[in-house]
C-alpha cells in the first residue's frame, strides 16, 4: 500500500494525496516559523540597543590627578583623550617647563610636559564608561591600559594597569575649573 500516491483506476491518472501538499505545507510552515523567531529575535535585541545603553559623551573639562597635574579631557574621533594642562610643580630648578626626562626613547626626553596628550584611545563602554584605552605615566616614563568610569559628574575613577586590571591601581580624577592658580601650561 502507498500512502503518498493512490491512483484513480476510474480516471487513469495519479492523484497526489499528501506528496507535494504535505511538503509544500510543511515549508509553509517553516517559513511562518521562521518570521515568528526572527519577530521574537527583534523584540529580544531592541532592549539592548536602546538609547540608555548608548555610548556616554566623553566628560569634557579639567580634571586633577592625585593634586600633582590637571589633564584637559577631550573627544578624539569618539573616543576620550587627555592632555596635561596644569602641572603643580611645572618648573625645573632651572625654570624651564618640566621635560620628560623618563621617557625611554631617548629623542623625547627633552620635549615638556606641559600640553602632552597621557591618556588616549578610551573606547566608549555604555553610559559613562570607557575601556582599553592609554595611559603615558611621566613620572617612571612607561605606558599602561586604562579603564575609566564616571562615579558623578565631578568625580571620575580610572583603573591604570599593566597586565590585568585587578593588578592595577585605582586613580581618582577630580573636576576642577581653570583658575588663576599656577603652574597652568
Amino acid at each position: 500500500m502507498d500512502a503518498i500516491r493512490r491512483t484513480d483506476v476510474s480516471a487513469g491518472r495519479g492523484i497526489a494525496t499528501g506528496g507535494s501538499r504535505a511538503r509544500s505545507a510543511a515549508r509553509s510552515g517553516l517559513r511562518r516559523l521562521a518570521r515568528a523567531a526572527a519577530a521574537a529575535v527583534t523584540l529580544a535585541v531592541a532592549p539592548a540597543v536602546s538609547p540608555a545603553a548608548s555610548p556616554a559623551a566623553v566628560p569634557q573639562g579639567v580634571w586633577l590627578i592625585d593634586a600633582r597635574a590637571a589633564v584637559q579631557i577631550f573627544d578624539c574621533a569618539g573616543m576620550m583623550c587627555g592632555r596635561i594642562i596644569w602641572l603643580l610643580v611645572p618648573r625645573d630648578a632651572s625654570g624651564r617647563l618640566d621635560r620628560d626626562f623618563r621617557n625611554p626613547d631617548v629623542a623625547l626626553r627633552a620635549r615638556a610636559l606641559c600640553g602632552q596628550t597621557i591618556l588616549w584611545n578610551l573606547i566608549p563602554d555604555g553610559q559613562d564608561r570607557w575601556r582599553e584605552g592609554w595611559f603615558y605615566n611621566p613620572n617612571d616614563g612607561k605606558t599602561y591600559r586604562v579603564s575609566a568610569r564616571l562615579k558623578s559628574d565631578d568625580v571620575m575613577i580610572a583603573r591604570v594597569y599593566d597586565l590585568l586590571p585587578l593588578l592595577g591601581t585605582t586613580k581618582t580624577l577630580t573636576r576642577v575649573s581653570r583658575d588663576t592658580t599656577a603652574g597652568w601650561c
